[in-house]
């Protein structure tokens, strides 16, 4: 896309938006269907669906839009509450750059339930680093790997972007990075399987495995899950 075609297309982004807030009714009526659809995403991401628990504790999750792909990556420690937060953006910044009604899959990764499966020695180690190492740990390896565009810059406060070197960082996360190897591989061979698998025609919605799920937001609006 040129400048010319961006600047024109961001033009009618405004309009579109003034024409859905032109009035005090249409402005309610904006902020419902939002909610709606954002509240729907949450449940998706966290209600038992299946065979599948519901969503709670240490996760992986990650983003991805059609074009762009994979576009951010993060992790939390209370997957019941982050991942419904993560639609609607009322503390995770995602959804205010990142429009939930553009997302395409949203990868969930239960890598405790993986840890199980990990030798004795590693299970030790990840008792004695913490949940929260962990979690970081993992989340440093898989930017890593994807390098999703979101996780590559950070703001400044002079109003800029600065790029990020995670193959650089001295974070607790990348200190870490190598001390669970056999958690890794679970970890990215779960995520690759949720991140390449189609829904099926009788669940649109909604993939599970034994170490998470993966979401389809475009699929839900496709069928009216914001009307």
């Amino acid at each position: 896309m040129n400048d010319r075609q961006y600047e024109e297309a961001f033009k009618g982004w405004r309009t579109s938006l003034r024409t859905l807030v032109s009035d005090a009714p249409g402005l309610a009526e904006w902020q419902e269907r939002r909610f709606r659809f954002a509240h729907k995403i949450g449940e998706l991401l966290t209600k038992p669906h299946g065979s599948s628990p519901e969503t709670t504790g240490p996760v992986l999750y990650g983003v991805s839009i059609p074009g762009a792909g994979l576009c951010y990556v993060g992790q939390t420690l209370e997957a019941e509450r982050r991942l419904r937060d993560l639609p609607v953006g009322e503390s995770h910044h995602l959804a205010n750059t990142l429009p939930p009604e553009l997302w395409e899959r949203v990868v969930v990764v239960r890598w405790p339930v993986l840890l199980a499966q990990a030798s004795d020695a590693e299970q030790a180690a990840a008792e004695a680093l913490g949940a929260a190492v962990c979690g970081l740990a993992l989340e440093h390896r898989l930017q890593l790997v994807t390098s999703p565009p979101l996780n590559g810059r950070r703001r400044h406060r002079n109003g800029q972007w600065r790029p990020r070197d995670h193959a650089q960082s001295r974070s607790r996360g990348a200190v870490h990075a190598a001390s669970l190897p056999g958690l890794w591989d679970m970890t990215w061979d779960a995520w690759r399987h949720l991140a390449g698998e189609s829904a099926s025609a009788d669940n649109p919605f909604v993939i599970t495995s034994q170490a998470g799920r993966a979401v389809f937001p475009s699929a839900v609006l496709d069928d009216g899950g914001a009307a």
